[in-house]
């Protein structure tokens, strides 16, 4: 997995490519722990798989982020991990947006 930290209009932006499983869960745990930044969007236009480690610890990140009075929205999810988000009914607890630019507008 690789994660590409960014920032936008004062926004944090984390770019992930690859699987979001049990065995890189925990570097992403130790990534989004450097993110002081409480508004935060993460692009998951590059991730294929998720499991539910991966779940659990993009809910953990989002937990984190509001106990410090701030968001977090994911952007760009195919269709495979929508689905996932569906299925577990996930997507009524994140806020999904179809692109960056749009979560980014939704802390204006």
């Amino acid at each position: 997995m690789e994660i590409k930290l960014s920032e936008s209009n004062g926004i944090a932006v984390a770019a992930i490519e690859g699987e979001i499983n049990i065995s890189t869960s925990p570097q992403l745990k130790k990534e989004m722990e450097k993110v002081s930044n409480p508004k935060l969007v993460i692009n998951l236009s590059k991730v294929n798989y998720v499991d539910s480690s991966g779940l659990a610890t993009l809910v953990e990140i989002l937990k984190k982020t509001r106990s410090r009075g701030g968001a977090m929205y994911l952007t760009h999810l195919s269709d495979k991990v929508r689905s996932l988000f569906e299925i577990t009914k996930l997507d009524k607890l994140f806020g999904i947006c179809p692109d960056d630019m749009t979560a980014v507008g939704k802390f204006k």
